[in-house]
């Protein structure tokens, strides 16, 4: 199968200018043979800027799903192209505020998963279930930003039998306690089609990819499963953001990355002979839950808060 994702930056609480570059790179994405496409979390609505909104506010920004304008013309878009389209949004049901994530085609909504560890904005509320669906003959989960940085929650995905992981994120260039990250500098960003060596040295370093690859290759690698990364590119909110949207196989490998500051895509062919090759479909077959099914199961008080909200 050829998958296609995505980077570009977003405008805040512009449905209709970030619907109309979904469409634009979902049409490059068939032009050039892939079979779907993925974007990023809250792509539909951008994500940093939602942290200041008050209930009534993030309430307007929200819809229902599939029922909201913005799932519709998402199905519109998928059945202009006959292209699978993955994307973020904000959602309500029930008086209740959702970081949500969706998978349409033509005519129906394929999955919906709800993020399980929210903190951009007190009003919303933590999903409470994994989801593994069929896609184009592939068994798909999502885990959205933070859910990935939680082990436990990947490998539940891949038990229930997924096999390729989409994982939108906005993330990267922003403090935390690892030495080396912190957010870039706005002059690189200004700067950086006369300078784009010194912007790419930001970004490739411990602010963004370098931190990115001390985990998400293992996320891949453990579990024996394809992972589908997707970031925005610029800014998100006053947040500068990297990018690096990529495709890793069950070794771990990336197989297609984007490197550029512009809106793009990158496409890579994934192929079901590695699932059983890679060392995580023997590791998972290797698991002995007799001996740690009560300690991973132990209540605990669950903290979601990353260091640069703790800061403010």
């Amino acid at each position: 199968m050829k998958i296609a994702v995505a980077q570009f930056q977003p405008k805040d609480g512009d449905k209709r200018y970030n619907l109309s570059v979904i469409e634009k790179l979902t049409k490059e994405a068939k032009d050039r043979g892939a079979e779907l496409i993925s974007f990023h979390e809250m792509s539909i609505t951008a994500y940093t800027f939602t942290k200041d909104l008050s209930l009534s506010e993030i309430t307007d920004l929200a819809e229902e799903v599939p029922g909201g304008q913005s799932t519709q013309q998402l199905m519109e878009i998928s059945s202009r192209y006959q292209l699978p389209i993955l994307v973020g949004l904000v959602e309500k049901e029930e008086g209740k505020i959702y970081n949500t994530y969706i998978c349409v085609d033509e005519d129906r909504l394929l999955a919906k998963y709800r993020k399980l560890h929210p903190f951009i904005n007190p009003h919303m509320s933590a999903g409470d279930e994994y989801v593994v669906f069929d896609l184009l003959g592939w068994k798909c989960g999502i885990l959205i930003c933070y859910d990935n940085n939680v082990i436990e929650n990947v490998r539940a995905t891949s038990l229930l039998g997924a096999e390729l992981i989409f994982a939108p994120h906005v993330t990267g260039c922003t403090p935390s306690a690892m030495p080396g990250r912190d957010y870039v500098d706005d002059k690189y960003w200004k700067n950086r089609h006369q300078d784009p060596v010194s912007l790419r040295l930001e970004f490739d370093g411990p602010k963004g990819r370098r931190w990115l690859m001390r985990w998400l290759p293992a996320r891949a690698y453990d579990n024996g499963v394809y992972y589908a990364f997707t970031n925005p590119i610029g800014y998100d909110g006053e947040h500068l953001k990297n990018g690096n949207s990529m495709i890793l196989d069950p070794y771990g490998e990336v197989l297609s990355e984007i490197k550029s500051f512009e809106d793009e895509i990158t496409i890579a062919n994934i192929t079901k002979d590695k699932l059983k090759l890679a060392g995580g479909y023997r590791y998972k077959n290797a698991r002995r839950p007799d001996l740690y099914r009560d300690i991973i199961g132990q209540e605990h008080q669950h903290v979601t808060k990353p260091i640069w909200m703790s800061k403010k």
